[in-house]
């Protein structure tokens, strides 16, 4: 009664019971004794309280169980929150940065571009040699303006971690600073035959490994890393594995968003896409985890001086 009905309905229900197991004996043997009251109503206060007591920790466990479930959504409502900011600001920084290089072009370059112009015009109606080779000068003097005004643009857009220095020395520093801040171990592995690499793909290899390295000190627990460089068959390869505790892949192709470190990864898939290149995952529960990353190598030369 105590579990099956309602509080009233169960007191009533029991206080029949308990009245026909005290006025049964009487009516059979015409007698009632002091056990015969006492017994049943000992026995079924404490039944009844078992079985209320049992209610209220089965509405506590379900209490507790809504409470984790509400936090778990919160949770991963906030992750999803955070991805959307962090792709909202990256888009606001990249439209920002395309304004300000639009205006650079325009104070630098698309105005001597428009001298030349106005000076390559003016030459044509010039008889005097005299002044034919003075505005070619002129024209000299602004075209060597623009190309330092162009390499100072072009410095502005590569990344701080890339000035000065090669892909190879910046991976080198970021795993440097991993072990030291969290005495996580490496090993750098490059080919000695690296060819030289173009600046978007130097970008590209650099985001990449800073986006796998922040997933592993984030969420992989693991103690070792071996990052490896090469070219092989025209593809230049870079493959960041570690020993922590590893994901299900199957899990991130079908939810790529699920979880925030997921979304970092395609991310890593999207940027490389962009260049022609590709990524591969390889891991499981318990067994570490492999990221490769593929570019045709024919984009890593540059022909430009």
């Amino acid at each position: 009664a105590g579990h099956q009905f309602s509080l009233k309905v169960g007191i009533a229900y029991s206080g029949l019971i308990f009245a026909v197991v005290v006025l049964a004996p009487l009516l059979h043997f015409d007698a009632l004794n002091f056990a015969s009251v006492i017994g049943p109503a000992i026995g079924g206060l404490f039944a009844f309280g078992i079985s209320r007591g049992y209610l209220q920790l089965l509405h506590s466990a379900r209490e507790r169980e809504e409470l984790l479930a509400s936090l778990q959504s919160a949770q991963l409502e906030f992750l999803l929150l955070q991805d959307e900011l962090a792709v909202t600001q990256r888009e606001s920084g990249a439209i920002e940065e395309r304004t300000r290089i639009a205006r650079d072009l325009h104070d630098t370059i698309a105005q001597s571009l428009t001298s030349i112009r106005l000076l390559a015009h003016a030459s044509t109606s010039q008889v005097d040699a005299s002044q034919a080779i003075m505005t070619l000068q002129h024209i000299e003097t602004i075209a060597k303006e623009s190309l330092v005004d162009v390499r100072k643009i072009l410095d502005e857009l590569v990344p701080a971690e890339l000035e000065n220095t090669q892909i190879v020395i910046a991976i080198q520093n970021m795993l440097e600073r991993l072990r030291q801040e969290f005495g996580v171990q490496f090993e750098l592995h490059i080919d000695s035959e690296l060819p030289k690499i173009r600046a978007d793909v130097e970008v590209a290899l650099l985001r990449t490994t800073q986006s796998a390295l922040a997933n592993i000190r984030l969420h992989s627990r693991a103690n070792r890393i071996v990052v490896e460089l090469f070219n092989r068959s025209n593809q230049l390869r870079l493959t960041i594995s570690d020993n922590g505790v590893g994901f299900d892949t199957a899990d991130w192709e079908t939810s790529p968003t699920k979880e925030s470190q997921k979304f970092g990864l395609r991310l890593m898939r999207d940027r490389l896409r962009e260049l022609g290149g590709s990524l591969s995952i390889n891991s499981s529960p318990e067994t570490g985890t492999s990221v490769s990353v593929s570019l045709p190598s024919a984009l890593s030369h540059s022909n430009s001086k």
